[in-house]
């Protein structure tokens, strides 16, 4: 099956798990594909990143400006520059599920790998609102990615 376009959604609450996001898109994607890299913020978060880089109200900045300036958002970027792999950054206002769906079917996305952790030790199968509808509602295939604990990170990390 040809993974040409994968969609990476992510968001600030995903920066324990970049390592696992990065390793899945980036095995994933075809050699020639692309990765589209989508920040989902609320109104809040957006205003805040906006403050924090110093952008004027009046600016032409768009939510993908913002998208590439964040701090994951260029954390990932980096990475994948490094890896020789092709991107475009897209960052949306709203309701993060509704807007990855959004964004899967306008990249006519072949793959959408989002991110989240365990709920609690009796609802491990059950996911986050967001990753579940995503599940649910996409019309590709998902990967849900999850952040390793810490114990395993300690424990694949060499000695």
């Amino acid at each position: 099956m040809s993974m040409n376009t994968v969609l990476l959604a992510f968001s600030r609450n995903d920066e324990q798990r970049i390592d696992e996001l990065f390793d899945t898109a980036t095995s994933i994607v075809d050699p020639d594909g692309t990765i589209v890299l989508l920040h989902v913020f609320d109104r809040e978060q957006y205003d805040t990143i906006s403050t924090k880089l110093n952008i004027d109200d009046d600016s032409e900045v768009t939510p993908d400006d913002i998208a590439r300036r964040s701090r994951i958002g260029r954390e990932i970027t980096t990475r994948l520059d490094d890896a020789g792999v092709d991107y475009v950054v897209r960052g949306a206002l709203g309701e993060t599920s509704d807007a990855i769906l959004r964004q899967s079917e306008s990249d006519d996305a072949d793959l959408v790998v989002v991110g989240g952790r365990s709920r609690s030790a009796t609802g491990k199968a059950l996911f986050g609102s967001t990753a579940q509808k995503v599940l649910v509602e996409a019309d590709c295939p998902v990967t849900f990615v999850k952040e390793q604990s810490e114990e395993k990170k300690k424990a694949a990390a060499p000695a």
